[in-house]
């Protein structure tokens, strides 16, 4: 065979080169058209879900979920700036209102040979589409104290609190002054109570607030009341917050569209045996707990038997300490987050220690913003 006939080196270069530059175009063009198909997706979604009659639902629940967040502006390019407004009042309206019936309730007080068989603290991990989290039962009622900071000018993680007051297991309470998500957590929203004493009166003009709280027999007490109906119930542990979810053994909530988006959730409930029920649910953390709106945690509460229960601080504050470890996981990327407010457990509540740490302060002269001397 001549040698003359076989390929030269440089001949077989010279035609590989072009079936690169082909391979290379077909990978650009696969790429362009895949990318063109995504757009096209994405703008069909999006005109599907700002236009569709059948997409309203999802488009309201995207945009309650963003009002329960610091993000609650980016909500108005969901459903526009004038219908968030709406939204909020709405909402505010309808919580209000929530809290007006009244509450006839009443719970029994069981034996002490029959209490003493039960632990005090029982925990159970719930689970649902979106959500996972804990109902915490407290079988004493009466073991529950209001807990709140240590050191005047910043408020404590709830882990922090059950430590240093000797606590068993604690959840956070009620809300607070927090400007741009940023707050020192030691000014409260509305009322605090603890012990039976006034210990913040946060209501400016206002002659009555939302409560969740315990009288003196461990009954649960929550929706609107003033401050001497407070004192006339002999209310002991109380924060403000809303809204009141289950009221005479009803849920108030009537579907999961009226559940005010989804996200983490703190709330308190009770049994008619007096059983005290706390459901902590984790969110914001796809893959594990996105989270649950208030027709979920009002759900959860009817199943485990509670005759009335009331929404609590929930978001990033959302946390349930037991025997000093955080049982849930926290939204917050920073942990647990400084609160003015915890419901804490105790074996022996007539030996815990909590001083009024608002004593001699002016509300209205609270820094919420100020930074955290701890």
């Amino acid at each position: 065979m001549s040698t003359s006939s076989l390929p030269q080196r440089s001949d077989v270069r010279k035609k590989k080169k072009p079936v690169r530059k082909r391979k290379k175009k077909s990978f650009l063009r696969r790429l362009t058209r895949v990318f063109l198909f995504f757009i096209v997706l994405l703008v069909a979604a999006g005109g599907w879900l700002y236009f569709a009659p059948s997409a309203h639902n999802l488009r309201y629940l995207i945009a309650d979920t963003l009002i329960t967040t610091q993000h609650r502006y980016m909500a108005k390019y969901i459903i526009g700036e004038d219908e968030l407004k709406n939204r909020v009042a709405e909402y505010n309206q309808r919580f209000v209102h929530m809290g007006d019936e009244k509450d006839t309730h009443t719970i029994a007080t069981p034996a002490p040979e029959v209490e003493a068989e039960k632990p005090l603290v029982e925990i159970e991990k719930v689970s649902g589409t979106s959500y996972t989290g804990y109902v915490m039962t407290v079988n004493d009622p009466t073991k529950v104290r209001l807990g709140v900071p240590g050191k005047i000018g910043s408020g404590e993680k709830v882990s922090s609190m059950v430590k240093r007051t000797g606590a068993i297991a604690g959840v956070n309470g009620g809300g607070f002054a927090d400007p741009n998500w940023k707050g020192n957590g030691f000014k409260p929203i509305g009322l605090v109570i603890s012990q039976g004493k006034l210990f913040y009166n946060g209501l400016g003009g206002k002659k009555s607030t939302q409560i969740v709280g315990l009288d003196k027999q461990g009954k649960m007490i929550a929706g609107n009341y003033s401050l001497e109906e407070l004192s006339e119930l002999g209310v002991q542990e109380a924060v403000s917050f809303q809204p009141r979810i289950i009221v005479n053994g009803k849920g108030l909530i009537k579907n999961a569209a009226e559940g005010w988006g989804i996200a983490p959730r703190t709330a308190m409930g009770q049994r008619a045996d007096g059983a005290l029920l706390f459901v902590v649910i984790d969110g914001r953390q796809p893959g594990y707990s996105i989270g649950a709106n208030l027709y979920d945690v009002q759900q959860i509460m009817l199943k485990h038997g509670a005759v009335i229960a009331a929404n609590l601080d929930g978001g990033s504050s959302t946390v349930l300490v037991k025997d000093n470890e955080i049982v849930n996981k926290p939204s917050s990327q920073y942990g647990e987050r400084y609160l003015p407010t915890a419901f804490l457990v105790f074996e022996h509540p007539e030996q815990a220690q909590i001083a009024n740490i608002w004593e001699g302060l002016d509300p209205s002269q609270i820094d919420a913003a100020k930074k955290r001397t701890q």
